[in-house]
């Protein structure tokens, strides 16, 4: 299956955001409660995360969530 362009985008500002912080994926997994794994599918564009989601990587990332929108 064909990646989506806007997840890739996705995955890759919250990549660049993560790094900017100075954060491991596991360091930001750990801080939402969740699978180191399931940070690097994200940023790699493999899955679509939810609204929810994104609200919860932005409040660990301390951004606002159009931070992570603005690509």
């Amino acid at each position: 299956m064909e990646k989506n362009p806007d997840l890739i985008s996705l995955g890759a500002r919250i990549k660049e955001v993560r790094l900017a912080k100075g954060m491991t994926q596991f360091e930001l997994a750990s801080a939402l409660g969740k699978d180191h794994s399931s940070i690097a599918r994200i940023e790699a564009g493999r899955i679509n995360p939810s609204y929810l989601y994104l609200k919860e990587l932005a409040k660990g990332l301390e951004v606002p969530l159009t931070t992570l929108l603005d690509y």
